[in-house]
């Protein structure tokens, strides 16, 4: 196969940004192989993070328009980047998640925004979109979809760990690729340092390690339902605000913000570690925005012998909007992107919908 440049496209929940990487892929001998990786990120203005926050409870004509204003805003920030970066590469095609609002695979549901034809048209180019809800009405989960290119691309580690605003896994158990979600990450702890400190994030985990942990909250919350589970599992922002928030705001009532914010971190820290340890991984990949939290880095490598592996900032940054970029390529292609033992659905399906210009 001829080598194929691409442009993959992440939102992920944390609200912090926009990910655009562009990358060059190369099939040799069955062997896929990145040839070069050119990165951006954009991130919100406070119109945007309001407006993907409220988004959630915005009536079917108000989500219609939304859904069509954020896939001009993605094909303006391609043109820039292609504009600002990419200058005489060759782009095939644009691979975009786009931003979750709604994520209940139990009901069938799943609502990624960022309109694939006014991304098409914006740019001029292929886009290929609206990668979960194939799979969630054959039953799975439509979550998470990068292990294909976390088997495909990455395979020379145990297992691949995304610390994004909820941290997910993927590894080979008995002798197929699985993952699931293991726990939120970031967005709880952004949300915090939003509203009480009126900063996107905790930088390198330090309003956190400032404070102690409280030990009754540390119960409640690593004592949830959804940890007893067993995967193919999800979560979503709805898990959060019925399950996860309500516990949090009960006991800010009377405790400091950081004691607060160092319980969540240790509860991270011990479900993630939990995960490697019983299932015996020794060494993980360990990518997305907690990654650069070096607090929650530190907790986790304490817990478990598992190794854990920081590879450089551009690729911890943008490893999903890569993965993002192959699954377009792959679907492109009509080959297999989403597995049926990740998501739980009735058979191995691809993913995507194709938008032309």
């Amino acid at each position: 196969m001829k080598e194929v440049g691409v442009i993959g496209l992440m939102s992920g929940t944390s609200l912090d940004g926009l990910d655009l990487c562009y990358a060059v892929f190369e099939k040799v001998n069955s062997q896929w192989i990145i040839h070069e990786i050119i990165t951006k990120e954009v991130a919100y203005t406070d119109e945007w993070k309001n407006l993907l926050k409220k988004a959630f409870f915005l009536d079917e004509l108000d989500l219609k328009k939304l859904h069509e204003a954020y896939g001009q805003f993605l094909g303006e920030e391609v043109n820039q980047f292609r504009k600002e970066s990419l200058q005489n590469k060759t782009v095939s095609l644009v691979s975009s998640h786009g931003h979750t609002i709604f994520h209940q695979p139990e009901k069938g549901i799943t609502v990624q925004i960022g309109d694939g034809n006014v991304l098409a048209k914006t740019t001029g180019l292929l886009v290929v979109n609206d990668f979960r809800i194939g799979d969630v009405k054959l039953g799975g989960q439509g979550a998470p979809l990068v292990p294909i290119g976390d088997e495909l691309l990455f395979g020379q580690y145990e297992a691949c760990l995304n610390l994004g605003g909820i941290s997910n896994i993927s590894f080979r158990h008995h002798n197929q690729r699985v993952a699931f979600d293991i726990c939120p990450c970031n967005l709880p702890l952004n949300k915090l340092m939003s509203h009480h400190f009126q900063v996107d994030f905790d930088k390198n985990g330090d309003m956190a390690r400032s404070g102690k942990i409280l030990i009754e909250l540390l119960n409640e919350l690593n004592g949830l339902a959804y940890y007893s589970k067993t995967f193919p599992k999800s979560l979503g922002i709805e898990w959060l605000n019925q399950h996860f928030y309500p516990i949090i705001d009960a006991f800010l009532i009377n405790h400091p913000v950081k004691d607060v914010l160092r319980t969540i971190v240790e509860h991270e820290a011990v479900q993630i570690a939990k995960v490697l340890n019983f299932y015996q991984i020794k060494n993980v990949l360990t990518t997305g925005g907690g990654a650069f939290n070096g607090f929650l880095i530190q907790l986790i490598q304490e817990k478990t012998t598992a190794e854990i592996v920081l590879p450089k900032p551009q690729i911890i940054a943008s490893k999903e909007a890569l993965i993002f970029a192959f699954l377009g390529l792959l679907n492109l292609r009509e080959e297999i992107n989403i597995l049926k033992s990740v998501t739980g659905a009735e058979r191995d399906s691809i993913g995507g919908t194709r938008c032309y210009q």
